[in-house]
């Protein structure tokens, strides 16, 4: 995707401790990046507050990591989320990590989608999500400069 499909976008700078031998960042790390990827993304939908004190807990069922570029210790990234597809018990997430470059030209590092499923974590089994979440997400995404057309909707 181009970056302007993304309405929300984090930067982050990379620290030696996410680093391997090989002088990179360790593969485990992208998921890590996904994660604040995610969770700042959520924070920016201002998700939780639409729960109004709901219990709205989620577990990661599926992450797929697609590696394109290595990156380096010290480096700035940015890392975009967006909600590509809900169902009645999941949703699923795209990320793109990307190097930050002075002239601003696309550095596709890596991407990563994540199903997330809605849980009662009583019994650890999926739950319907609440109506108004599609609708949270599909609001702030349509923000983006760009509108992505090959999205999938669920």
């Amino acid at each position: 995707m181009a970056r302007g499909d993304f309405a929300f976008h984090h930067s982050l700078r990379v620290r030696w401790s996410e680093t391997d031998a090989q002088g990179v960042v360790f593969n485990a790390r992208y998921l890590d990046y996904a994660d604040i990827a995610i969770t700042e993304y959520w924070r920016a939908v201002k998700f939780r507050h639409y729960a109004d004190g709901a219990p709205m807990e989620f577990h990661v069922k599926k992450a797929t990591v697609t590696w394109f570029a290595p990156i380096k210790p010290d480096e700035m990234i940015e890392v975009m989320a967006r909600t590509i597809a809900t169902g009645r018990t999941s949703m699923t997430q795209f990320v793109e990590i990307h190097g930050l470059t002075e002239d601003g030209s696309d550095d596709l590092r890596a991407t990563v989608d994540l199903v997330s499923v809605h849980v009662d974590l009583d019994v650890h089994r999926p739950i319907p999500l609440p109506d108004w979440v599609k609708g949270v997400f599909t609001a702030f995404d349509s923000q983006a400069t760009h509108k992505p057309s090959a999205l999938a909707e669920a």
